[in-house]
């Protein structure tokens, strides 16, 4: 499994303490910034992150920022992108179970890197469970393509 790691200033520091987690855990990743806590914007790394996980050259994708939400919704302009913003075990869960997610986004000012490496973990092993949630993301798909500008 590779995966995409990214953040803005906001979720620098918690960006470092899952990646420290993955390298433990021998699970590759590559960091597409930010590399200091000067101010950048997020929606560069949602939109950078995201490119690479639709692309298929990461198999799914790690974006923080301070609150999770504005990097959330840069990652999901990018058609085929599915990233979910957890703040919890259950939500991290079900959001790969039902709605296939392919990018988690965390906030660093919201949760610890202790409940964030829970979060990870379970994201990570949980598996899409198709059938009728099959049926539904592909629903999101047609909405994707119906608003896809050429």
């Amino acid at each position: 499994m590779k995966i995409a790691v990214g953040s803005d200033h906001g979720g620098f520091l918690l960006k470092g303490e899952i990646m420290k987690h993955l390298k433990e855990k021998g699970i590759d990743f590559v960091d597409f910034g930010c590399f200091t806590t000067e101010s950048v914007d997020y929606p560069d790394i949602g939109q950078a992150v995201g490119e690479a996980v639709a692309r298929g050259e990461y198999d799914k994708g790690i974006i923080c920022c301070g609150t999770g939400i504005g990097i959330s919704i840069s990652a999901n302009k990018i058609p085929g992108v599915r990233a979910a913003l957890c703040g919890d075990c259950f939500s991290a869960k079900a959001s790969r179970e039902h709605n296939d997610s392919n990018v988690l986004a965390l906030g660093e000012r919201v949760i610890g890197p202790g409940l964030a490496k829970m979060i990870v973990d379970i994201w990570l092993s949980s598996e899409f469970q198709g059938g009728r949630h099959g049926r539904r993301v592909e629903k999101i798909a047609k909405i994707e393509e119906k608003y896809r500008r050429s």
